[in-house]
């Protein structure tokens, strides 16, 4: 079975500046995998090259075994795409938005409804889901971008920041959704600057710091590859504070 994501020596510049410097990293199936790194490390290019929002300069990119570009309806039918700002329409209500996007994936009323009943009762969607758009706070609009990413049943869901603005019971819903998701076969992609989340829900971790990936693996073998012994913050602040080239796992 292929790697739902299988990165390849990509590189990505802007101008003169490397934001991705030869990254390769592959996640299988079943995995969430946590991306960290400090602002401006190439966390956000790299998932938008991912995602096929952007086209890498050097490398290759697969998902699910189809390449990013040359097959790139192929690859991006096998995922979604959560961004940190999640946009809705706002003049639709949560529902209409839901079911927009379902005929963009040409779903049939029976699938759509059986899964939106499901992702409703995980994300406590009907307090608010047939209100308007431009009455949500972040944390309903990120309840509602995050289930019409997995409306169409994704094998590979790609999240920047999922926490930001959810409440402490929404954050353990979404912790149990990404558990499902890994059980059943998917993989999470997650960048994310709560250190605390990652350390809690991560299969594996990887570090990227100046356009290079500086470390990779369980927080386990994270913990060999650093001096320090014990959280993940600690680790993190290491490696990033001393790393300028990529360390050996």
């Amino acid at each position: 079975m292929a790697d739902a994501i299988d990165i390849q020596g990509v590189v990505k510049r802007y101008g003169q500046k490397v934001a991705v410097n030869g990254l390769t990293l592959s996640v299988p199936p079943g995995e969430l995998f946590a991306f960290l790194g400090p602002n401006g490390a190439g966390k956000t290019t790299t998932i938008k090259m991912i995602s096929g929002l952007l086209t890498p300069h050097e490398g290759s990119i697969h998902v699910c075994g189809h390449l990013m570009g040359t097959n790139g309806l192929l690859a991006k039918a096998q995922l979604a795409y959560v961004p940190d700002q999640p946009f809705l329409y706002e003049k639709l209500t949560g529902r209409e938005f839901l079911y927009f996007v379902a005929e963009m994936y040409g779903m049939g009323r029976e699938e759509r409804d059986e899964n939106l009943e499901k992702l409703n009762r995980q994300l406590d969607l009907d307090p608010f889901v047939d209100r308007l758009g431009g009455t949500y706070s972040h944390g309903m609009k990120q309840r509602v971008v995050l289930a019409a990413a997995l409306l169409h049943q994704p094998r590979v869901l790609i999240i920047d920041e999922p926490m930001v603005g959810l409440d402490p019971r929404t954050v353990r819903s979404v912790k149990d959704l990404f558990l499902d998701i890994t059980r059943s076969g998917g993989s999470v992609f997650m960048s994310t600057h709560t250190l605390e989340v990652a350390e809690a829900v991560a299969d594996r971790i990887g570090i990227i710091n100046k356009g290079n990936l500086i470390a990779v693996g369980t927080l386990e073998e994270l913990r060999n590859t650093a001096t320090s012994q014990h959280s993940l913050e600690e680790i993190f602040l290491e490696l990033t504070e001393t790393s300028d080239a990529p360390i050996e796992e």
